[in-house]
C-alpha cells in the first residue's frame, strides 16, 4: 500500500514537472541555495532505498530505510539537502530460507560488513545538482554530487538522477554505484585478498533509491 501510494504521488509530482535544466543565459541553478534555500521535509514512509550485490557466482538484493532529512529547494530546483538511513533496518528481500536467512543476516550486520550495532547510521549530503542539459522527458535529468558517510567514513560520490519539484513536494530517483571497500567493507575482496577465487564479492554494490520530501 504505501510503495503504490508513493508510485502515485511520485509520478504525479516529478513525471509533470518542467525538465530540469537552467533556461538558455539565465545564472548557474545552484547560484542562491545559499542564501534562499527552502527546506523540504524528507518522507519516510513515501521513500524507498534498495541495494544490491554481486558475488562471482551469485548475488543478494534488499532493502534499508530512510530515517530522516530534507531536500534543499530554490524555486523549482533542487540544490542541496542530507538524507540519514537507519542502518539497524537492513535486510535481504532474496532469501526464504529462515537458516540461511539468519546466517546471512548475521554476517551483513557484522564487523565485515555494515556492523549497524557500532553505526547505526548512515548519511548522503547533497553539495552539488547540476542539470542535464537536453535531457528527454523521462531521463536522469541532473547529476547529484555529494557525500556518502558509512561506518563513519565519508567519501565524494555523484551519480545521474531524475529530479522534480511542484506544488510542495520535491522528488528524486536514481541508481548510484558505491564501491564498498572506501568504507573499511573489504570482505571477500579481490583487491585486498589473493587466491579467494569463485568466493569473491565484487568491490561494487548499487542503491536504488526513490526520495520525496514535502514542504
Amino acid at each position: 500500500m504505501k510503495k503504490t501510494l508513493f508510485s502515485l504521488l511520485f509520478a504525479t509530482t516529478l513525471l509533470a514537472a518542467p525538465t530540469y535544466a537552467a533556461a538558455p543565459g539565465a545564472p548557474a541553478p545552484r547560484a542562491a541555495a545559499s542564501k534562499a534555500a527552502t527546506p523540504y521535509k524528507l518522507q519516510p514512509q513515501l521513500s524507498t532505498l534498495g541495494w544490491d550485490a554481486k558475488a562471482v557466482t551469485h548475488g543478494h538484493n534488499g532493502t534499508v530505510q530512510f530515517s530522516s532529512g530534507e531536500l534543499l529547494v530554490t524555486g523549482n530546483q533542487l540544490v542541496g539537502g542530507t538524507v540519514t538511513v537507519n542502518m539497524k533496518t537492513i535486510k535481504t528481500t532474496d532469501i526464504t530460507d529462515a537458516e540461511t536467512m539468519g546466517k546471512f543476516m548475521g554476517h551483513l550486520t557484522s564487523d565485515d560488513f555494515f556492523a549497524p550495532a557500532k553505526y547505526p547510521t548512515a548519511s548522503f549530503k547533497i553539495t552539488k545538482v547540476t542539470p542535464i542539459k537536453g535531457a528527454a522527458a523521462t531521463a536522469n535529468n541532473a547529476t547529484i554530487t555529494g557525500e556518502l558517510t558509512i561506518k563513519g567514513i565519508t567519501k565524494p560520490l555523484s551519480f545521474p538522477a531524475k529530479v522534480g519539484v511542484k506544488n510542495g513536494v520535491a522528488a528524486a530517483t536514481g541508481t548510484a554505484t558505491v564501491n564498498r571497500t572506501q568504507y573499511d567493507i573489504k570482505y571477500g575482496s579481490k583487491s585486498f585478498f589473493d587466491n579467494i577465487g569463485d568466493k569473491a564479492i565484487y568491490d561494487d554494490f548499487t542503491l536504488s533509491f526513490n526520495v520525496l520530501a514535502k514542504q
